[in-house]
């Protein structure tokens, strides 16, 4: 780096090291508890670089990293977006920003940045890898043995980079939703054929003895319906961890399969590990992204942190954002997480309305004017504008700040209320200030309740706390229901759990979803529905394990011959049997024998298809259970008898994936 570049640099750092520390104020201010952040003012290339690294600055030697940096820098140089930023889970966490963006732009990501480290700081999701991650050192370490192993003259350069290819394939064929444990600390306890072998060997016994005792009986109990030692005794879904115990690599050499080398076993953890590491970000993308997005536009928009002669342009940064094309995660998390505010809140209204003497659910829409209602929830103006009413302010309110004020009050004391009027203001205070219900955008949320919900509502409403009047009623709302409702969800969801419990019907239709299929009537892509509950399983379908196919191990000792059994949990969504055969062709790799693997098929008959053209709807297809074998040669498929299909069909999908102790 020139001297010009880094004195440019440190310029831009000087110029946001108050933003950036305003706006980590301002976020403990509206509840949000994040990790310290270091921001880093990188260039165009440096930027490239950290994106393709997954937000850090060195990654073990491969040829992944590079691809994906000639794919961003193309992305940019031809479809004309930029980078705003990229941050890392970390304690602290760190976050980049470029040099060449608008100051609008950099305060954004510094807003958008302080949310996303609260998100990583205190959804449960990320503490399943541990509460300190210390990833850029992690992953540091693990770059320096990749590249010892890359460089010893012993060891074939190649061999170490398809072995990582190998492992690649298999990045998300890990257990997410348990916590992370090395492959010493992880239990299968599962007998092998060799174990029992050797076992029996090495307790030296009669003859006599393992016929009377070890009998056929006993082994039978040890063994499958086909004769022979199975493991694991349920299946199991690390498939990382269970290759990096019971695997070996195949040696084209001899043929046959023989035990990992050092490198092979230390690399295969390394990148498992690394897995686990970066799992609860692909876990979260919707609501991560969504969170950060929230309150970005919060800070930037609603408490003016970007200044007059910036809004324009950061209103553009939030339309780039908001606008993208496709399954949009940042828009998608954004309303859902606008939807759980206004329904907490909503919530809140309803139970005191329905606490007012004479109000009942069956007369509500009749006693109650909503509109009179959302009026006495405007913010009160002291709260609105705390800077021009400051001899007003009392400092017992339990929504001013006592010091903020003092201070403010204090001619010596340097403190800027014009400009953050919200240093004046305690969560209560703000909550008020940007209460949801009565903004423009959602004043049609409350008078919207349907009469399901009043009457649910009233059935489970305790009998306290009854009310004379709605002025009354509306006096002990509290403001901060919805916040505390939304930081109750960061807590423990993740995609799919937020999906399917804050995806409803209202806001399918509020928002206007609907899912889309190709069509064999047509052979294009249609609309084929605007039914809430198949927008809910199409969108928890595409967030399920990461968007992957379900891949469980099932036997380690298939047909009694040490081969592999994998087993595809299918849900309706076949698999792109060409890519199966490709990663099988890995796993053989990893597993150094034979490897088979059940699935499920859409088989179309053409005479049906045309039947179904004509009459404008789609064809029924029959599903085929299939079993897809690699001998390290060529393949075998096998149809499965009807029962087979029927046990591998994963007909009703658990989407409750926390851990049981989190319950």
């Amino acid at each position: 780096m020139s001297t010009d570049d880094r004195i440019q640099k440190q310029r831009i750092a000087d110029r946001l090291e108050e933003p950036a520390q305003e706006a980590n104020q301002l976020a403990e201010k509206l509840g949000l508890d994040p990790f310290p952040v270091n921001y880093w003012v990188v260039d165009y290339d440096e930027m490239n670089e950290l994106i393709a690294y997954g937000g850090f600055q060195r990654r073990y030697p491969h040829w992944r990293w590079g691809m994906q940096y000639d794919r961003q820098q193309k992305q940019r140089q031809f479809l004309g977006g930029k980078a705003f930023e990229i941050v890392n889970n970390d304690d602290p966490a760190n976050a980049f920003l470029q040099e060449s963006n608008e100051l609008a732009d950099q305060k954004a990501v510094i807003t958008h940045v302080e949310a996303h480290s609260d998100f990583f700081k205190n959804n449960e999701w990320f503490r399943m890898f541990g509460s300190a991650p210390e990833a850029a050192a992690m992953l540091e370490r693990h770059a320096e043995t990749i590249a010892e192993y890359m460089d010893d003259p012993e060891i074939d350069r190649e061999e170490v980079e398809a072995w990582i290819d190998h492992i690649l394939c298999l990045e998300d064929n890990i257990d997410q939703h348990q916590p992370f444990s090395t492959s010493e600390e992880w239990q299968d306890e599962s007998p092998t054929p060799e174990d029992i072998d050797e076992k029996l060997d090495e307790l030296d016994l009669s003859a006599e003895v393992r016929r009377e005792v070890f009998d056929e009986e006993w082994l039978d109990s040890m063994s499958d319906e086909d004769g022979g030692p199975t493991f694991p005794d349920s299946p199991e879904r690390d498939l990382l961890a269970f290759l990096t115990t019971h695997g070996k690599a195949y040696d084209d050499g001899s043929e046959r399969a023989a035990e990992y080398e050092e490198w092979q076993r230390e690399i295969l953890e390394l990148l498992r590990k690394e897995a686990y590491y970066f799992a609860p970000q692909k876990m979260t993308k919707v609501m991560n992204e969504g969170h950060a997005a929230y309150w970005e536009s919060k800070m930037m928009a609603d408490e003016n942190f970007a200044a007059a002669d910036e809004f324009i342009s950061y209103a553009d940064h939030m339309a780039q954002v908001l606008g993208s094309p496709g399954l949009n995660p940042y828009k998608l998390g954004f309303e859902l997480w606008q939807y759980v505010e206004n329904r907490r809140n909503r919530r809140e209204v309803i139970e005191h309305l329905l606490r007012v003497e004479g109000v009942t659910w069956r007369n509500f829409n009749d006693t109650v004017d909503l509109d009179a209602v959302l009026n006495a929830l405007e913010p009160d103006p002291i709260v609105e504008a705390p800077g021009r009413h400051l001899e007003e302010l009392d400092s017992s309110d339990p929504r001013i700040d006592g010091d903020a004020l003092a201070r403010a009050r204090d001619e010596d004391a340097d403190i800027d209320v014009e400009t953050y009027p919200w240093k004046l203001l305690t969560y209560e205070g703000l909550a008020e200030r940007h209460y949801s219900l009565v903004k423009r955008e959602h004043r049609g949320f409350l008078k919207s309740v349907s009469q399901s919900e009043l009457e649910q509502t009233a059935r489970y409403l305790f009998e306290t706390d009854r009310y004379d009047s709605i002025d009354a009623a509306i006096e002990d709302v509290d403001r901060t229901a919805g916040w505390d409702r939304m930081y109750e969800v960061r807590e423990s969801h993740n995609d799919v759990t937020f999906l399917d419990a804050f995806l409803t019907e209202e806001f399918v239709e509020e928002n206007d979803y609907f899912t889309y299929e190709y069509t064999h009537t047509t052979d294009d892509f249609r609309v084929t529905s605007t039914d809430a509950g198949d927008v809910k399983k199409k969108l928890m379908l595409r967030f399920t394990n990461f968007g992957k196919p379900t891949i469980a191990v099932h036997d380690g000792n298939f047909r009694n011959r040490n081969e592999l059994l994998l087993v595809h949990h299918y849900n309706g969504v076949q698999l792109d049997l060409r890519e199966a055969k490709q990663t099988l062709e890995r796993v053989f790799e990893l597993w150094g024998r034979p490897v088979a693997l059940k699935t499920i098929v859409k088989e179309f008959d053409d005479h049906d298809i045309e039947v179904a053209r004509r009459r404008d709807r789609e064809p029924e297809p029959t599903e085929k259970g299939k079993l897809i074998r690699f001998d390290g040669d060529s393949f075998e498929t096998e149809e499965l008898p009807d029962e087979s299909v029927e046990e591998i069909a994963a007909t009703e999908l658990d989407y409750d994936t926390k851990p049981d102790e989190w319950l």
